[in-house]
């Protein structure tokens, strides 16, 4: 006897129950077509993961449960079993459950037991913990099926094999973060070994705000060997198989694709999450700044191969600073990626701004705040064409900018979304190097160099004075961002990170460039998520602080 399990690896909209039940229905159908015993959908996969405070709704919650009782009666037509994510209201509880729909009706519900309350994670402010969960049986088996974060704890598994459970099943809303598929499996591997039974993962697969979720859905068995490994960042049906080996289930092994390389995971985050952030909030397309820089370079490399050329517009905004390099290098990283690109000077602006102003500065020297009207002139110029022509204006500042203010508020700034938000400037020199020589799985833009090599060589500058560059202001990026890793990824001391052989001197002008660039970062846009520590969701600080313990 087999049983045919078909993992859906869905993409959800946030919000959206009726798009959503179709989309099940969809991967239903599909999985019927293969012979499918049961179709497993990721978690809150009727209403998208997070809800955040729309489960405070009740019209919300609601929708999401008509939305549930109509797809268990689809389930009477003798097709397959689903396993659905949404809202269980029980009394004056409200958890999130999986619920398991067969033979017209909804055979069981299990509440999720481990709240996370960290990081991105807000379940606790939301939703009731449900009681430890038991099997459900389906079909003549015995399923343990648990929530996300149940599965990354020992105690939840731990019971459902000691109540007789044959498999493990999770359903997961679990955000990608450079490194983290190593970690899902290596907790699965700590699951099947402690409980003895196979482990299933499945995950959803979409970009929410700044969340990315990347799928990669698996199957360990219990011999702890990997049988079955989904694709990262795109939609999957894949349909697993199992059979009793005496007591134990054993899942039969599929071909296992190459691991991606890192860069290339990053890459396509980044991909996914502007072109569902672009896509669901029903922008026409992105317009951006292009300076002939490396950020702007790579940040428009990105929206093409999201969204495609014709839905990305680049703006060349030259001052009296701006090289004749920079205006070549933007001309043609826009010839390569085969976007439009227009120009408009930003001289006329400043000289309006300096005479507006010549009263009230007089007798002051000229300091940077010039350089910032010249960034709030471009930032200007850009939101009015966004507004004119309804393309979203993206920004294109890194993390190491963020990090330590680098960056000028309602200027570069300015914009709807970043996809640099979270990288390191490190991470963009090896980004731009690795998109020049390959494309990435699902790109729409070009195949070959999408910038000129000048561009990732020359030394970085904003060019807002003569002969600046980045490193006039920042220590090299080499050793900014491997203390800004210390220090926002790890929380480390400054003793910690001199005895790692950097200069106490820069690791103390490091960190209060970062404390003082909060106020910053709370107006920043929203932007991917790609470390385990993001400004905004991950990281919060208070503005108004007062501890200096790092330099005591």
């Amino acid at each position: 006897m087999t049983l045919r399990i078909a993992l859906a690896q869905i993409d959800p909209h946030e919000g959206d129950v009726t798009a959503n039940l179709s989309r099940i229905r969809r991967a239903r159908a599909d999985a019927a077509a293969l012979g499918a015993d049961l179709v497993v959908t990721p978690e809150f996969s009727i209403g998208g993961y997070p809800p955040e405070d729309l489960v405070r709704k009740p019209s919300f919650v609601e929708l999401c449960e008509a939305a549930i009782a109509d797809l268990a009666r689809d389930t009477a037509d003798g097709g397959p079993g689903v396993i659905v994510g949404g809202p269980w209201r029980d009394g004056d509880k409200l958890y999130n459950a999986a619920f398991v729909l067969d033979e017209g009706r909804v055979l069981a519900r299990r509440a999720k037991h481990e709240l996370p309350n960290y990081g991105v994670f807000d379940d606790k402010r939301v939703f009731d913990a449900g009681p430890s969960p038991g099997p459900v049986a389906f079909r003549g088996y015995r399923l343990g099926v648990m929530v996300c974060e149940d599965f990354w704890l020992p105690a939840v598994s731990e019971t459902l094999a000691e109540s007789g459970a044959e498999m493990l099943l999770s359903i997961n809303g679990s955000p990608f973060e450079d490194g983290k598929q190593a970690r899902r499996v290596g907790l699965g591997v700590e699951r099947v070994v402690e409980t003895g039974l196979p482990f299933v993962f499945l995950g959803q697969v979409c970009g929410q705000d700044e969340l990315v979720f990347d799928g990669a859905s698996f199957v360990l068995n219990a011999d702890r060997t990997l049988a079955v490994q989904m694709p990262y960042f795109s939609e999957a049906l894949t349909l697993t198989e199992w059979q009793r080996d005496g007591d134990t289930l054993v899942c039969t092994p599929q071909p296992l694709p190459p691991e991606p390389d890192r860069l290339e995971l990053i890459y396509r985050c980044m991909m996914l999450g502007l072109g569902d952030y672009v896509r669901k909030n029903r922008f026409p397309g992105v317009l951006l700044g292009l300076s002939g820089g490396i950020d702007s370079a790579l940040s428009a490399a990105v929206a093409v191969d999201a969204l495609g050329a014709a839905q990305v517009r680049a703006v060349m905004l030259p001052s009296p600073y701006t090289s004749q390099a920079s205006l070549d290098d933007a001309a043609e990283c826009a010839r390569l990626l085969g976007i439009r690109c227009d120009t408009v000077p930003i001289s006329p602006a400043m000289h309006a701004f300096g005479d507006a102003l010549a009263p009230l500065f007089e007798g002051r020297q000229a300091d940077i705040t010039e350089e910032n009207i010249q960034s709030r002139s471009r930032g200007l110029i850009l939101m009015a064409l966004s507004n004119k022509f309804g393309d979203m204006l993206l920004t294109t500042g890194n993390k190491s900018e963020m990090s330590v203010g680098y960056a000028t508020l309602y200027g570069d700034m300015c914009g709807g979304y970043s996809v640099l938000k979270d990288v390191y400037k490190t991470t963009v020199f090896a980004l731009c190097r690795w998109r020049n020589a390959h494309v990435p799985e699902g790109a729409r833009g070009p195949h070959g160099p999408v910038m000129p090599e000048r561009v990732i060589t020359k030394p970085p500058s904003a060019e807002l004075k003569h002969d600046q560059t980045d490193q006039d202001s920042l220590p090299p990026y080499e050793d900014l961002d491997a203390i800004l890793e210390g220090l926002v990824e790890g929380e480390q001391s400054v003793d910690a990170l001199v005895a790692r052989g950097y200069d106490r001197a820069t690791i103390l002008r490091v960190w209060r460039m970062l404390d003082r660039a909060e106020y910053k970062r709370r107006q920043a846009p929203p932007g991917v998520k790609i470390t385990p520590r993001a400004f905004g969701r991950d990281r919060r600080y208070p503005i108004t602080n007062g501890y200096t313990g790092l330099v005591a």
